[in-house]
């Protein structure tokens, strides 16, 4: 009797050594932005096009600068969103803007450099994470994290939610989801694709989708993805990209 006992002993010591130890969201995203990033975001100053109009981006330590370079007929502009906020330079002359253009062009800016960095950002103070579970994307295992923001420090959009699917072994962002409210509101659904490494970043272009109805909550949104329920919209894709340090 007392080896059987002697034995379970043994059986329940290795299973608990077996055990995986259980993920937490900030793990989950500290593991993704390394996977993106490895330690490269923080400093580097990254370049690329993105409808016909040059983005740049420089960061060093909590500075950092965030630029749109238009090129038409009447010559450049430059906007310019920094921790001192939205500048607008024509042909090199500083441009007055009302504040609330200056929000509106400023958000703008910011989201085309928000996308094409993630999933850096998502440490940021204002970011709220939460592990929503887990999931099934074309065979590949998800974490399912859902982001909101605070009011302070959040920006205008604060009230915008998202949900980022990163894969359980690779630690990619591979598919997100986010509910806007400006311009009456909506709902995305991106996949990410044509995945390349410049110069030590991953980045990544996407499908656009869209579901057929507001009534629906962006955890759904994988499952009708796959049942081809989703109406792709456009593409959304960042050509030239360049990266410096």
């Amino acid at each position: 009797m007392k080896y059987i006992f002697f034995f379970s002993i043994i059986l329940f010591s290795f299973s608990c050594k077996q055990e995986k130890p259980t993920e937490t969201v900030q793990n989950i995203v500290d593991k993704a932005i390394v996977t993106a990033c490895n330690g490269h975001c923080e400093t580097a100053m990254i370049d690329f096009t993105f409808r016909d109009r040059c983005y740049v981006s420089t960061r060093k330590g909590d500075n950092y600068k965030f630029e749109r370079i238009t090129h038409d007929s009447t010559g450049v502009t430059r906007d310019i969103l920094s921790n001192n906020g939205f500048q607008r330079y024509k042909n090199d002359t500083l441009i007055p803007i009302i504040d609330s253009m200056a929000v509106k062009y400023g958000n703008s800016v910011n989201s085309v450099h928000y996308f094409a960095q993630l999933p850096y950002g998502l440490n940021d103070n204002a970011v709220i994470k939460e592990l929503l579970g887990e999931a099934t994307i074309k065979n590949e295992q998800y974490y399912e994290i859902g982001v909101h923001f605070k009011e302070e420090g959040g920006g205008t959009d604060f009230d915008d939610t998202f949900v980022y699917w990163i894969h359980k072994e690779n630690y990619t962002v591979d598919y997100l989801a986010y509910q806007y409210a400006v311009n009456g509101g909506g709902i995305r659904f991106r996949e990410a694709y044509n995945v390349r490494d410049v110069n030590g970043i991953r980045f990544v272009d996407y499908n656009n989708y869209k579901p057929e109805t507001l009534e629906v909550s962006l955890t759904e949104l994988d499952k009708l993805f796959e049942k081809g329920n989703l109406k792709l919209l456009s593409k959304i894709e960042n050509e030239g990209v360049g990266v410096s340090y």
